[in-house]
Parts: C-alpha cells; structure tokens; sequence
C-alpha cells in the first residue's frame, strides 16, 4: 500500500487522487493559522519553489484539532494563507487527524510513520510527513523542525529515480 490509494478534497471542492503525485516526492502537513508555528507556511512555500521543479510537492491539510488553531472556512484559509505566506501549493479541505473522525490518508500515515514512543497519534500542527517517490512515508518529522531543517533529506529523496 502506499499514499496514492487515498483521495482528498481540496479547498475549492475539488476531490483529487493522491495517485495524480505519482512520481513526486511530497511532504504531507497538517497545518493552522493561528498556532505558533504558523509561519513555517513561508519555509514551506520557499521549499516549494525551490524544489517543485525537481519533483517536491507540498500537500497542506488544514486541522482544528489542536486548540482550535484553524477556526476559519476552506475560503477563508486560503485567502489568510494567500495574502500572508503567498502559498501556491495545494491546500486540502480542513479534516481532522487524530480520532475516529480522522482522516483515512492521515491514519495511514500514522500507522506507517510512528511518533515518539511509537505514537501513532499526531502530536501538534505542522507535523510533517516525508514520502518517496515511490509513495511510501520515509520520515515523520516534528512540528518544531522547521522545513528549511528539511533540505537535506527532500534533496536525497528527489535524486532517487522513480
């Protein structure tokens, strides 16, 4: 199994195939706009310019789950990602992570990349997942590990050959 079995809605309506990123390498982000670590969408949007033509494709999931840090609607975490970071990568409907609710790409995700002490549970906002071309998840990454600490592992993954 691997991440391109899974579908998600983005944020205009749009339901979209993981299996469209076949190829790519991703880092897949739960992510809020009024958590602390909000301005990793800058990091983040910086990566993605520098390695989209490489192959990187940032996937961002919206989540409210963690001290309710992502209260507005789908159009409005656009617009306040827009305006503020000038994101242009994907952003997803807002789901939940954690919990029975949670969303089945995220369950998967946990399962295959396991936090500390084996936790599968998503400990905060902008915890990051690492996937191979291949579509299999490589590396859970911290929500405190800024992106830009990313660098070196994103450029080993994009010189594997599909």
């Amino acid at each position: 199994m691997t991440v391109y079995q899974f579908e998600a809605v983005l944020n205009n309506g749009e339901t979209k195939s993981l299996a469209d990123y076949q190829g790519k390498v991703l880092l897949i982000v739960n992510t809020a706009s009024k958590c602390g670590f909000t301005p990793q969408y800058k990091e983040l949007q910086e990566l993605y310019e520098r390695y989209h033509g490489e192959g990187l494709e940032i996937l961002a999931f919206p989540c409210n789950q963690f001290m309710s840090q992502e209260p507005g609607t789908d159009a409005e975490i656009a617009e306040f990602c827009s305006l503020n970071y000038g994101v242009t990568f994907p952003i997803f409907s807002k789901i939940d992570v954690n919990g029975e609710q949670a969303h089945p790409l995220y369950q998967y995700l946990c399962k295959e990349a396991p936090g500390m002490l084996g936790s599968k549970a998503i400990k905060w906002n902008f915890t990051k997942f690492l996937v191979n071309r291949q579509g299999e998840v490589v590396e859970r990454i911290a929500p405190n590990t800024k992106p830009s600490e990313c660098k070196e592992q994103i450029e080993s993954l994009l010189k594997e050959k599909v």
